[in-house]
């Protein structure tokens, strides 16, 4: 089959008819590019702690704007999040808006936009700087994943998953070592 650059290829993955600006929870991961590993490195530890993601100045400044973006939006609330190694999870909370104006409430989508275009403006004055590693085109992949959260035990599991995270990093899809 021939490339066709009218044709658009890529498939969402999102629910269809589903309102992303709905209030609710949500989950959410967003990878970099080429899984590069750009935001600090996890370390095995001994005891209690079996592993600890130590982020680097470019994942303190995406931990950062995370808190940041997620402020921005009055019906938005910051849950459970980790940066780590070349990707990023969190959950997010979007609550009732009881507003009487106009403007419509962010999706999903509009939160996890604005983030990854603020980060990459600041990771490539970083870089330019030599602050931050360099990075191949673009520091975010297109795309993020996201899972709409549905009862208790679904948050309680997507809690747990970003807590074990860094414990399971050596078997991650993400890590590319």
């Amino acid at each position: 089959m021939k490339y066709n650059p009218n044709i658009n290829y890529r498939c969402s993955k999102r629910l269809k008819d589903y309102d992303y600006s709905a209030s609710g929870k949500y989950f959410v991961t967003i990878c970099t590019q080429d899984r590069a590993l750009l935001f600090g490195e996890v370390t095995v530890g001994a005891g209690l702690v079996s592993a600890l993601m130590i982020m680097n100045d470019a994942g303190e400044m995406i931990e950062r704007i995370y808190v940041e973006t997620i402020n921005s939006f009055e019906n938005v609330a910051i849950d459970k999040y980790i940066v780590m190694p070349n990707h990023f999870h969190g959950t997010i909370m979007i609550k009732d808006d009881q507003r009487a104006d106009t403007k419509p409430d962010p999706t999903i989508g509009d939160i996890l936009s604005a983030f990854k275009s603020k980060t990459t403006s600041e990771y490539i004055k970083g870089v330019k700087t030599g602050l931050y590693p360099q990075f191949n085109k673009r520091i975010w992949q297109r795309n993020y994943y996201e899972h709409v959260i549905r009862n208790d035990a679904d948050y309680q599991a997507r809690w747990q998953y970003i807590d074990e995270n860094p414990a399971r990093w050596t078997e991650d899809e993400y890590n590319m070592l």
